[in-house]
């Protein structure tokens, strides 16, 4: 029982110090401002300034592929360094399978699930569009219709897949046309570029609310509170989906700083601060710190791949 008072004792004091020593920190977005890893970086930079918990806090976009050429960068040039995190989620999960790319998640640190968010299905406001029966039915006749979404394999193109298979519409021929962000991918849509878009609810929010894009169906298993959104299953399309986003260090730090890192965001996850973000979002809190996300990420990775493969992304 001493031993184990004695090594909790050095674990807090080693976090402590290691806390002690970050200066500064930099929150790395791997995609173009505007979208949801970058709302999600810097929301964190508002939450942990805002509560004392670390300043300044710095966001630094680096947009590309999914996410895998800010992840390859933050494995690269920010190894060892404990003052760096850097957002992701399930869309880099897919990215990272669909672009082949030789940096994975398995080389990171990850440090905690942060938020969940359900996806979207919009039309431009002048679409001949107004319910997801008269899209379904326009799709089926024109599979190549334009759909615009985020990165290659991610969240955005996974629903796109999976509401392909669940309507009959031949997977090989849609058209997905994907953007380094949501910003990006909304622009197109408001531009008329494309017939259709799927982003996070809170990426779309201001524009549905402005009357700029109209909500089709929302990938939630009932309908959200204050969003007038019916949901696909509600539509006879049966089919849910959620996005989460989180983050992560980089490889080689030490297991003292990645309690320190863990602590710190455990702490801005009970604040003030992140619970008015969360509500403010419409983000869903899907908190997981620690140990247990370390084997939820090895979990979405496989689950990804399932998905990915049956909707014929990932050979």
């Amino acid at each position: 029982m001493r031993k184990v008072m004695v090594a909790m004792l050095l674990g807090l004091i080693l976090t402590g110090s290691a806390m002690a020593q970050m200066k500064s920190l930099t929150i790395i977005a791997p995609a173009a401002p505007g979208g949801g890893w970058d709302q999600t970086a810097r929301m964190m930079q508002q939450a942990l300034q805002q509560g004392g918990i670390a300043s300044p806090v710095k966001v630094m976009n680096v947009p590309g592929a999914g996410g895998t050429i800010g992840l390859a960068q933050f494995v690269s040039n920010d190894k060892a360094k404990p003052d760096v995190l850097m957002a992701m989620g399930l869309i880099m999960v897919g990215a990272v399978l669909t672009n082949k790319s030789p940096v994975t998640l398995a080389q990171i640190t990850p440090i905690a699930r942060l938020t969940g968010e359900y996806e979207v299905l919009v039309v431009p406001a002048a679409s001949p569009y107004k319910t997801l029966a008269d899209f379904m039915k326009a799709w089926k006749e024109n599979p190549g219709m334009a759909i615009a979404g985020g990165s290659a394999g991610g969240t955005d193109h996974m629903l796109a897949g999976l509401l392909a298979k669940a309507s009959g519409v031949d997977v090989n021929k849609v058209n997905y046309v994907p953007h380094s962000g949501g910003g990006e991918s909304i622009a197109s849509l408001i531009g008329n570029q494309v017939a259709a878009g799927i982003n996070g609810l809170g990426e779309l929010v201001p524009f549905i609310k402005s009357g700029k894009l109209r909500a089709l169906a929302i990938s939630s298993d009932k309908r959200l509170a204050g969003m007038d959104i019916p949901t696909f299953t509600e539509q006879s399309v049966n089919l849910t989906l959620a996005n989460w986003r989180g983050v992560v260090a980089p490889p080689g730090i030490s297991v003292p700083q990645k309690a320190a890192l863990v602590a710190m965001v455990d702490k801005m996850h009970q604040s003030q601060q992140w619970k008015d973000i969360l509500k403010k979002n419409d983000w869903i809190d899907l908190y997981q710190s620690g140990a247990p996300f370390d084997a939820y990420l090895k979990d979405e990775d496989k689950r990804a791949t399932e998905v990915l493969r049956s909707i014929g992304l990932v050979k």
